[in-house]
């Protein structure tokens, strides 16, 4: 089992800034990714960006210039500096942690609500 502890959300106008941080712990593969997902009132979950352990990187479209994810692989903590954030970025955002082996297991955070005013 992999937990996740999420922070960082909150409340912003628009043009600002914010920093997403997920914790994982627990037993950790020595291949895996992290990643950051959102669900907007109505609408699917989709992906936002994701990084490997070896920093490997792969953003959304809307996420390209804006956003920016990292990691620290000493502490299992991935990082996603949201700059320029629009209304339409208001979301939940979840952290996802992949486990990589024979089989792939996900593990997922109770979310961190981000709203962006206008």
């Amino acid at each position: 089992q992999v937990q996740l502890v999420e922070s960082g959300g909150g409340l912003v106008q628009a043009g600002g800034s914010l920093r997403l941080s997920c914790a994982a712990s627990g037993r950790i593969f020595s291949i895996n990714e992290m990643g950051w997902y959102r669900r907007a009132p109505g609408k699917q979950r989709e992906l936002v960006a994701a990084i490997t352990n070896g920093g490997r990187t792969n953003y959304a479209d809307f996420a390209n210039g804006r956003f920016s994810i990292s990691r620290d692989n000493a502490k299992n903590t991935v990082y996603l500096q949201m700059n320029n954030l629009k209304p339409e970025d208001t979301a939940v955002y979840y952290c996802k942690f992949t486990n990589h082996g024979p089989l792939s297991y996900d593990y997922w955070g109770q979310g961190t609500q981000v709203t962006v005013s206008s």
